[in-house]
């Protein structure tokens, strides 16, 4: 399995850190404060340790669990340390009445990513369209999104770790449309499904 550092404390970071440890792999928690790190790590227990904000991380995946306004801030101050890493964006940044995004222009959280982190690393949007509580408990389709075929197995293999199935949309511009889609997903929790009991999937027909 892989080792996989989680770059934030939250919800988000704590339900990823549970399955990955629960599909065999290695967690590495950091986060800005330490002490809420450390509490983290030792909730999570198994393989969970923790980091120092700010230096490289060890894992090769590096999930960027933090709201939508501090992603692009964090890499930037990571800079180096994130050189060579496999960054994952799950952020949706919404707007302040959550039916549209914080940016107009047809770009994503993962794109801006990608500007400000160094050369050679590379970024996926992942898990952005599947509420946390599903995400704890279900086994929900996960679409990903980037530009390194890589990048895009190194996480395709770890979502299948956590007993979920990966499924690409194309390119890092395809992004702003799965961020595009987390909208979607609030606005059938508010109106035409009416609870946060979903996930977006794809059923197949037989050939």
């Amino acid at each position: 399995m892989s080792t996989i550092s989680i770059i934030g404390t939250g919800g988000m970071a704590r339900t990823i850190g549970a399955r990955a440890i629960a599909g065999g792999n290695t967690v590495e928690i950091m986060g800005r404060d330490q002490a809420k790190a450390d509490d983290l790590a030792k909730t999570l227990g198994g393989s969970a340790t923790t980091g120092e904000w700010g230096t490289a991380p060890a894992g090769d995946v590096v999930i960027m669990a933090l709201l939508h306004d501090g992603v692009v801030p964090t890499v930037a101050q990571y800079g180096d340390a994130l050189a060579g890493k496999v960054i994952v964006d799950i952020s949706n940044p919404f707007n302040s009445t959550f039916d549209g995004l914080t940016h107009s222009e047809e770009t994503s959280i993962a794109q801006e990513v990608a500007k400000a982190a160094p050369a050679d690393a590379k970024v996926v949007k992942a898990f952005n369209t599947i509420f946390r509580h599903v995400l704890e408990a279900g086994r929900p389709d996960v679409f990903t999104a980037g530009d390194d075929a890589q990048a895009k197995a190194r996480v395709a293999a770890f979502i299948e770790s956590l007993g979920m199935r990966p499924l690409d949309v194309g390119g890092l511009k395809m992004a702003h449309w799965l961020e595009g889609a987390g909208v979607v997903t609030v606005g059938l929790a508010h109106h035409g499904v009416g609870n946060v009991n979903f996930a977006l999937g794809i059923t197949e027909l037989p050939v």
